[in-house]
């Protein structure tokens, strides 16, 4: 790794990191831009290394403080996690059966949906 990447891995896991603190994203809506726009990487890898980032326990911290705070509902985060570990082998099986363009458009879809239900939903 030359020291180019080593700055844009630092830069992409510093800008994931604080806003997965801040608000609660960091994987699909940081990461995954970063890694294409700054490394070069196709979707597949991009989501791909993105789910290896999060393969380990890295937000425990930040979910601690929030629980520190009383903003953790310990119950049903293990329910949610349960299930999104059953639907990320699901999901991944389908995903790399796709070509690149349909799943950048699926991806930027719902980042679109999601960004206009943010900003104009209630």
């Amino acid at each position: 790794m030359n020291a180019t990447i080593i700055i844009a891995l630092i830069i992409i896991g510093l800008v994931a990191g604080i806003l997965s603190g801040v608000m609660g994203v960091g994987g699909g809506v940081v990461m995954i831009p970063l890694m294409i726009l700054l490394l070069g990487f196709n979707q597949h890898q991009a989501q791909g290394t993105s789910l290896a980032v999060l393969a380990v326990p890295v937000t425990f911290l930040a979910a601690y403080n929030y629980y520190n705070a009383g903003f953790v509902n310990w119950k049903y985060a293990a329910v949610i996690a349960v299930f999104f570990i059953i639907g990320g082998l699901v999901g991944s099986r389908i995903a790399v059966t796709l070509d690149q363009k349909t799943l950048k458009r699926i991806f930027g879809g719902i980042l679109l949906i999601i960004s206009i239900r943010m900003l104009w939903g209630k």
